[in-house]
């Protein structure tokens, strides 16, 4: 295994790598650091490069990550002054083509050997250009801002790769976030504190990033907005670390030392605390190692932080977040490379998806032709068969599907038919007296029988053929749906299959439709009477001769209730009136009562009568419990109502019986004799008969047909037809032409297993 010192170059060498690929789904280690508006981020960046590099300016100065990475070189390392007069940046880019500099100026018109330079920074943006000037750093840092963020208070997470070479570093990787602020100020949006706030989180949010938190001296740390977000994502403090800034400007008398210690705010990676350049050592120019060099002479001074000296400034820090890191990615590395090895087998698959590096050659194209081919035709196959690895569990599909229609769909079309529906009695009646001629006929026409059937039978035309076209579309979707990533790699060839195919399916739909239209011609062409399953004509007269004698019987018995119920209504309303008109009468009535009664006790021994008083009941009143209630209700309203007149009510009850006699007549129109009656009967019995056997073979053989003609003669004939319209050499080049989606799609999944493998490497040189 490599040193440590290795460690940080080496997931430097990786994040480039990424960033060049465009991929961010590696967890490299990282330290972010957040903090609030001038809370002093920028000055510490800076001392720690030790160069003026960073924008500066009142509120969001930071407004895209950036990510800087540190890199310690030796004094004669062979990397200064490399290339350098190729790499120097000129004047005009220097100073984006405004005004001069003095400096600039002499260089131009003047030839002089360029000084060794050890310190300059390269953006990944700009790769082979140099900058050793690091105000032109700056002015690049804000370029690029303003490029991608646009020129007012806006943010953008695309962030910006910072490279500084200098033998005055330490290896470190830093990024350098936008500060927290709370309230928007001039062109801010109005929610830039959620979106800076979601910009922080998508970095301190994963785990191997080493959060650095800024927090000024002169603010109370409860207050501390970094250490706020940072115990959000880190609430046991495991990879934070505190910074305490502007250590100088505490007011007097106080101290920070409880915070340095962890005693206030424990942090297993404790706290630092620094002293940033003022403003006014930046306006004067003041050197960052004069500023080291003062910090360290304020903390030895200190009466309460000489202590604890040796663990606080800039300097301490610098190597105590070089330590950090180092340990971190070499805790992480292994991890990592798991992440890339799962990362690459994954891309492989992806990339064998979109078949392979797609190099086809003149000589392998025929065979990868007569490949798909096969391909295509055996899912079609396997689809019908119900064979296929692809089996959909949501509907049903292929030969469950065509199962479906044959015994479900086309099964139940055929049961709702009615076949004498649209046979009116008055269409019978036609049929036999257009059958006899001009005289009667003494038995029942079979010509009328066939007349009738024939129609009958013509209506499961429709259904089968429904059911044809049923099956041909499940077909023609199960040709749709052959298709597989490998073939979708050639639109054209996929298109052509599917093209031959419909045209096969559509040239069995004729003959199909023209067969079963033929089954039904066939039986209405000869009516077999002879049939074993067909009913007996004279077992059928017979049975209805019985249920007529029974009718008749019926309607005999319900005349003798009206009869009976009438003379009982009439006896009623008589007595009643003689009650009400004479009380002798009354008495006289009541005699009579007893008498009739005595008299019909002999008679209530008949079973007949009142049989004959029950049905009339009965019949007369529904047949239900309410009836008769409502028949007590209607007694109780005559003896109530003295005044009613009984003649009329008498008249009313033979009006009821006039309209229930003349509706029983306008039910059996037209008014037929009782031979006809048996006949349109018999007939009708006959047709349900004979169309339950026809029903019967047709659900049997359409199915058989459709099968033959169209389902089983596209399986065996379909891989001969691809192969005798499309496996013709002057058709391949065309055919075999790809999807440029696809393409595209494939070199990126290329080009992302290559970012994979080189990551891969890199970490084994050190693993």
């Amino acid at each position: 295994m490599a040193s440590l010192e290795d460690l940080i170059p080496t997931v430097n060498k990786l994040q480039d790598v990424m960033y060049d690929a465009g991929i961010d789904t590696l967890d490299l280690p990282v330290l972010a650091v957040i903090g609030s508006q001038s809370s002093g981020k920028s000055s510490i960046l800076e001392t720690l490069v030790g160069k003026d590099f960073l924008p500066r300016g009142t509120g969001i100065v930071t407004r895209r990550p950036l990510v800087l990475q540190l890199n310690n070189i030796a004094p004669n390392s062979p990397l200064i002054n490399d290339d350098l007069t190729e790499t120097e940046t000129s004047p005009d880019d220097r100073t984006g083509g405004g005004e001069l500099t003095l400096e600039d100026h002499l260089r131009k018109n003047q030839s002089f050997e360029p000084q060794r330079r050890e310190e300059w920074g390269e953006f990944l943006h700009l790769p082979g250009r140099r900058f050793y000037d690091f105000a032109e750093i700056r002015r690049e840092i804000e370029s690029e801002t303003a490029r991608i963020a646009g020129k007012n208070k806006g943010i953008s997470r695309i962030p910006i790769n910072l490279k500084v070479f200098s033998p005055r570093v330490l290896n470190l990787t830093l990024v350098d976030l936008p500060g927290i602020t709370k309230v928007p100020i001039g062109e801010q949006p109005a929610d830039i504190e959620k979106q800076i706030k979601n910009l922080i989180l998508e970095y301190v949010a994963k785990p191997n990033c080493i959060i650095l938190a800024v927090s000024p001296a002169n603010v109370d740390l409860v207050n501390s907005e970094s250490l706020k977000l940072a115990r959000d994502v880190d609430p046991h403090g495991r990879r934070t670390i505190g910074v305490v800034t502007k250590m100088d400007l505490m007011d007097s008398g106080t101290n920070a030392l409880d915070i340095l210690s962890g005693k206030l705010y424990p942090l297993k990676l404790g706290f630092v605390g620094v002293v940033n350049r003022s403003q006014q050592d930046i306006q004067s120019n003041r050197g960052v190692e004069e500023a080291l060099n003062n910090e360290e002479a304020f903390f030895a001074r200190h009466p309460v932080y000489r202590t604890i000296s040796t663990r606080c400034g800039t300097r301490y820090l610098a190597k105590l977040l070089n330590q950090i890191l180092m340990n971190h990615i070499r805790d992480k590395l292994p991890d990592i490379k798991a992440r890339l090895n799962t990362l690459m087998g994954q891309t492989e698959q992806e990339l064998a998806t979109y078949g392979g590096l797609g190099i086809i050659t003149k000589e392998n194209r025929a065979g990868l032709v007569l490949q798909l081919m096969n391909k295509f035709a055996a899912r079609f196959v396997s689809s019908i068969e119900g064979t296929s690895s692809d089996i959909s569990t949501k509907e049903l599909c292929g030969g469950a599907r065509i199962y479906y229609i044959y015994n479900n769909i086309f099964g139940h079309s055929l049961e709702s038919i009615n076949p004498t529906a649209d046979l009116s009695t008055i269409d019978i009646q036609t049929a036999i007296r257009n059958s006899t001629g001009p005289r009667p006929s003494l038995f029942v026409p079979e010509l009328a029988f066939d007349l009738l059937v024939k129609p009958q039978i013509q209506l499961l035309l429709e259904p089968s053929e429904r059911c044809v076209e049923l099956v041909y579309e499940e077909l023609m979707k199960i040709c749709h749906n052959c298709g597989s990533p490998e073939l979708a790699r050639y639109p054209k060839l996929q298109a052509k299959l599917i093209e031959v195919v419909s045209e096969l399916l559509r040239e069995r739909l004729g003959p199909t439709r023209s067969y079963v239209e033929s089954l039904i011609e066939i039986h209405r062409a000869y009516i077999n009477t002879n049939h074993p399953n067909f009913l007996i004509a004279t077992d059928a007269m017979s049975d209805i001769i019985d249920m007529k004698k029974k009718k008749k019987k019926d309607q005999e018995y319900k005349r003798t209730d009206l009869e009976y119920a009438k003379q009982s209504l009439s006896k009623e309303l008589s007595k009643k009136n003689n009650d009400i008109h004479s009380p002798h009468s009354t008495l006289q009535s009541d005699a009579d009562d007893i008498g009739a009664s005595e008299t019909s006790s002999d008679d209530d021994e008949n079973d007949t009568t009142k049989q004959s008083k029950d049905s009339f009941l009965n019949y007369f009143f529904g047949k239900d419990q309410q009836r008769p209630n409502q028949f007590n209700a209607l007694s109780d309203h005559y003896a109530l109502s003295p005044s009613i007149d009984n003649h009329n009510e008498l008249a009313d009850f033979d009006n009821l019986q006039i309209q229930e006699t003349a509706q029983q007549n306008m039910d059996n129109k037209p008014q037929l004799t009782e031979r006809e009656e048996l006949e349109c009967e018999l007939i009708r019995r006959l047709i349900v008969s004979y169309f339950g056997i026809v029903r019967e073979m047709i659900q049997d053989q359409i199915p058989k047909a459709v099968m033959c003609l169209l389902v089983n003669f596209s399986k065996e004939i379909i891989q001969n037809r691809l192969v005798t319209k499309l496996y013709k050499d002057s058709l391949f080049e065309d055919l075999l032409m790809e999807d440029q989606n696809l393409a595209q799609d494939r070199q990126k999944c290329v080009k992302l297993l290559e970012t994979y493998k080189e990551a891969s490497n890199i970490i084994g040189d050190i693993l």
